[in-house]
C-alpha cells in the first residue's frame, strides 16, 4: 500500500480508503454485518488505514461497526465521520442560512454521538455532510468546530461537497478554516480538475475522493437489464434508460484504452489516484473479494499519462442523484 499526506493535517493515509456508507444498511441492500466486519478487517490487514463513515449511515450503524474494528486494531486506523444537516436536506439547497443546517449545538451534539458510536476519544476528521459556500461567514458552526478542536475531540475538520458541485467550496478553502474536502471525482465527473484540486494544493487542503465507480457505473457490471433489490437506492440512480447509456459509455472507455471490460474498476481507481492533489479515494467495499481487488490498486502507480489524457474525452456532465 502506498500512503499520502492528508493535506496539512500531518495524517498519513492509504491511497485506498474505505467508504462505509454501504455497510450502514440504510440504502444499500445486501450488506451483512459479519461480512462487513470481515471486509473491514481484511482491508486493514492489507495496509488500509483510513475509513470514512457518517452518523447518517444507518443512523449510526456504520459508525458502530467501524468502531468495533478500530478499537480492536488500535491507533493505526484513522476515522473520518460526518455531521448530518439538521434540516435533513441533501444536498444543501441554495438560499438557506447556515443555522438551518448546522447550528453549533447540533455540530457539538452529533460529534458526541459519533464519538460514542465509535467508542473513541477523538475523531481524526469531522466533516459537515453537505456544504454551501454561502455559509462561510454565517452562523456559529465554526465556533463549534474550533471548540471541539481545542477540546481534543476532533483533530481535523472538513466538508463533504454537494454532489457534482466542486466549485461550491472554493470560498471555504480560501477562508483557511478547512483541513479536508470530500468530493465526487471520477472518469465521468472530472469537474474537480477545473478549479478545486489546484486550489486545495495551494492551500494545503486534503482531498478525499468519493464515488470513484459512479455508484457502480464504472465497474463494468451495470448492464441494460441489471436489476436491484427493492429499497436499494441504485434502482433509482440507474432508472429508465440510464443503465443502457452507462453500459455503452463504460464499454467505450475500455475500447479506447484497448483493455477488457473487467479492467474498468481498476482503471477508474487509477484515474483518480493519478492526480497528486488527491490524498485518498474511498470506494465502498462490502466483500473481501472487492477489498482485495481494490487495495491491489493502491501501489502508487496511477495510470500512464497517455491513458489519463485519453480519458478526458469521457467526461460526462449529469446528475443521477437528482
Amino acid at each position: 500500500m502506498n500512503y499520502r499526506q492528508l493535506g496539512s493535517t500531518g495524517i498519513e493515509v492509504s491511497e485506498i480508503g474505505y467508504g462505509a456508507w454501504g455497510i450502514g444498511r440504510s440504502q444499500w441492500v445486501g450488506a451483512e454485518d459479519e461480512e462487513s466486519l470481515r471486509a473491514l478487517g481484511r482491508a486493514i490487514d492489507l495496509g488500509l488505514n483510513f475509513i470514512d463513515t457518517a452518523l447518517g449511515y444507518g443512523n449510526g450503524h456504520s459508525e458502530q461497526l467501524v468502531g468495533r474494528v478500530v478499537r480492536e486494531r488500535g491507533e493505526q486506523v484513522h476515522v473520518a465521520t460526518k455531521v448530518p444537516p439538521l434540516n435533513g436536506a441533501w444536498p444543501a439547497p441554495a438560499g438557506i442560512h447556515a443555522d438551518e443546517a448546522f447550528p453549533g449545538d447540533h455540530v457539538r451534539a452529533c460529534t458526541e454521538r459519533s464519538l460514542s458510536n465509535l467508542g473513541v476519544e477523538a475523531l481524526d476528521v469531522q466533516q459537515l455532510h453537505v456544504w454551501s459556500d454561502e455559509w462561510v461567514e454565517q452562523g456559529d458552526w465554526l465556533d463549534a468546530v474550533q471548540a471541539l478542536k481545542a477540546a481534543g475531540k476532533i483533530r481535523a475538520f472538513g466538508v463533504s461537497i454537494n454532489d457534482h458541485q466542486p466549485a461550491n467550496a472554493l470560498k471555504l478553502i480560501d477562508a483557511g478554516v478547512v483541513d479536508t474536502v470530500q468530493v465526487i471525482y471520477n472518469v465521468f465527473d472530472q469537474s474537480p480538475q477545473d478549479e478545486l484540486l489546484a486550489r486545495c494544493a495551494q492551500r494545503g487542503v486534503g482531498v478525499i475522493v468519493r464515488v470513484p465507480f459512479d455508484e457502480g457505473g464504472l465497474t463494468g457490471r451495470i448492464a441494460p437489464d441489471s436489476e436491484f433489490p427493492d429499497g436499494d437506492f441504485r434502482a433509482r440512480y440507474f432508472r429508465g434508460e440510464r443503465k443502457r447509456e452507462v453500459a455503452e459509455r463504460a464499454q467505450a472507455i475500455v475500447d479506447d484504452l484497448g483493455r477488457p471490460l473487467e479492467d474498468l474498476a481498476e482503471i477508474a481507481l487509477r484515474f483518480t489516484l493519478s492526480r497528486p492533489e488527491v490524498s485518498t479515494v474511498i470506494p465502498g467495499m462490502r466483500s473481501i473479494r472487492n477489498v482485495e481487488r481494490n487495495i491491489a490498486v493502491g501501489d502508487g502507480r496511477g495510470l500512464p499519462p497517455e491513458d489519463v489524457e485519453q480519458l478526458r474525452a469521457h467526461r460526462w456532465l449529469r446528475n443521477f442523484y437528482s
